[in-house]
């Protein structure tokens, strides 16, 4: 849970910082792919809080209305994040990139229009405005990448202690999703800032203005494309979704080699909460069991089981007749 929160709080250092760079650049040069990206820092920014609160809110102990706790919050407030990262972000990016390419409007070079907000203006220099680009695009590379660095070494250690192989098996295992979101909006940030950079180049070196709108429609569509793969994998863990097949069987066989246990009738496993997991069992034991013997063969496969799963935190065995 540190490393979640330290992860988070790299991310929202870097992306407020890369906000305000963004859009000093867009108001300085007009460039349609600077305000896309500015849209898309903004964004990144109150999503950051949004998992703070999450993780805040999801430490709460258990009580009477919430007995499992309260660790689903960071689910909730991840999928918040992965909805406002469509709509906001993504969506207003990709809205800018069309009506800048289909109007045939100006900017990337300091030669356009700006309109922001219901106000129009055109901006003057006395210097090259493209350096303003240049210059907050590869700062916002230097915040973004000591960001990245953050989220992928704390999903490094959970890879390493699940024996997770690759980010896609991690990404589709993983319950900590605030870590997941930290790196997934980390990586789509670098991605972004590349393609404007490139669009940014390609209007200079050539005069085509369409080169640094087309760059923020793609950077808008990629925000969507990646939100809706985030929302996806928070609306499994917010359903209910079990421990991965090889885990949960892991943990059955724990139960079903037991002595004493003839035959496990059901077992089931459920996330409450990053790490947090409750395992449920009926079992059936041999013949001669009883009373106890119960009693105390159910105690020490409660404590088996989690030793065997450091995220199992609750366990109810039912013993059937």
């Amino acid at each position: 849970m540190a490393g979640s929160r330290s992860v988070v709080l790299a991310a929202l250092f870097a992306n407020g910082a890369i906000a305000i760079l963004k859009f000093i650049g867009f108001l300085l040069t007009a460039s349609p792919s600077m305000l896309s990206e500015t849209y898309h820092s903004i964004s990144d920014t109150g999503n950051q809080v949004f998992l703070l609160i999450g993780i805040r809110y999801g430490k709460r102990e258990a009580d009477r209305e919430h007995p499992f706790g309260y660790g689903k919050a960071q689910f909730f407030y991840s999928f918040v994040v992965s909805v406002l990262l469509f709509g906001i972000a993504g969506w207003e990016s990709a809205k800018h990139g069309f009506n800048q390419l289909t109007s045939g409007g100006h900017g990337g070079g300091g030669h356009g229009t700006i309109e922001f907000l219901g106000f129009v203006y055109e901006p003057s220099f006395g210097f090259d405005p493209v350096l303003v680009n240049y210059t907050v695009l590869l700062l916002g590379i230097a915040f973004e990448t000591y960001a990245f660095k953050k989220a992928y070494a704390e999903m490094s250690r959970q890879m390493e202690a699940n024996d997770w192989a690759t980010l896609r098996e991690a990404f589709r295992k993983t319950s900590d999703v605030t870590t997941l979101t930290a790196l997934t909006e980390d990586t789509i940030a670098l991605g972004g800032l590349v393609l404007a950079l490139v669009g940014i180049f390609l209007t200079q070196q050539t005069g085509i203005e369409a080169f640094d709108q087309a760059a923020a429609l793609l950077i808008g569509i990629m925000l969507m494309g990646f939100a809706l793969a985030l929302a996806w994998e928070n609306k499994r863990l917010i359903l209910g979704e079990s421990l991965p097949a090889d885990d949960e069987r892991e943990l059955r066989d724990v139960v079903a080699d037991w002595e004493g246990v003839a035959r496990v009738v059901d077992f089931r496993t459920v996330y409450f909460g990053p790490e947090r997991v409750v395992v449920t069992a009926d079992v059936e034991f041999a013949p001669g069991f009883e009373g106890a013997e119960i009693d105390e063969a159910i105690s020490a496969m409660e404590d088996a089981l989690k030793e065997t799963h450091t995220g199992v935190r609750t366990v109810y065995i039912e013993p059937e007749v």
